[in-house]
């Protein structure tokens, strides 16, 4: 058994009510501070403990802090389709990851003919990145899971030196609130729950 995280064999209330109350915060109302360096190493410590069918990891990060957000933006512009390209988009795009202190790609990579599914692999990157929001508003900072078009660009892929079995399953924005959170509406638990 591991010392440093002992199994959890008692009720966590807090983790309850976090899980009840957690929302994203969106990535064009955030601001400084982020997480620091041991903060951030924590929430991907965090997120890496997810359901992984097999032990394979199927995902990796690509945090973004920095100047780094700069430098990507200019990625995304040289990535904008040439149809769509005006002094508007290209400004939009080399913003987009201005937006928050810290942006983490969570990069899903899957290994085919193996006996676990792909589609397992892939929750499992999904896992990952809920587990950043959880792990991130545990923390005392808000965080918004987002693909937009980036995510699906083949340029963008190249740039970022993904393989062929890999793709974005998120770009996860880590922040601080500039405004205050807003509820959303929520599914009535009765509607979506059947019991066989």
């Amino acid at each position: 058994m591991n010392s440093e995280y002992p199994a959890l064999n008692r009720s966590a209330p807090d983790a309850i009510e976090l899980l009840l109350t957690r929302r994203s915060g969106s990535a064009k109302a955030m601001t400084e501070p982020g997480p620091g360096r041991e903060q951030l190493q924590t929430i991907l410590k965090a997120s890496a403990r997810a359901p992984d069918h097999g032990k394979l990891f199927p995902w990796r990060f690509i945090v973004f802090e920095g100047e780094a957000r700069a430098r990507f933006g200019e990625v995304l512009a040289d990535c904008v389709p040439k149809q769509e390209i005006s002094e508007e988009r290209l400004a939009v795009e080399r913003g987009r990851f201005l937006r928050a202190p810290v942006v983490v790609a969570v990069i899903s990579r899957v290994r085919e003919g193996i006996p676990i599914p792909v589609w397992e692999q892939q929750l499992s990157a999904g896992a990952v990145c809920q587990n950043m929001l959880i792990a991130a508003t545990a923390m005392g900072f808000v965080a918004n899971w987002i693909t937009e078009w980036a995510a699906y660009d083949a340029c963008v892929a190249a740039k970022l030196g993904l393989e062929e079995n890999e793709r974005v399953a998120g770009f996860v924005y880590i922040g601080t609130a500039a405004q205050p959170l807003e509820e959303r509406a929520r599914p009535d638990i009765d509607k979506i729950t059947r019991r066989f």
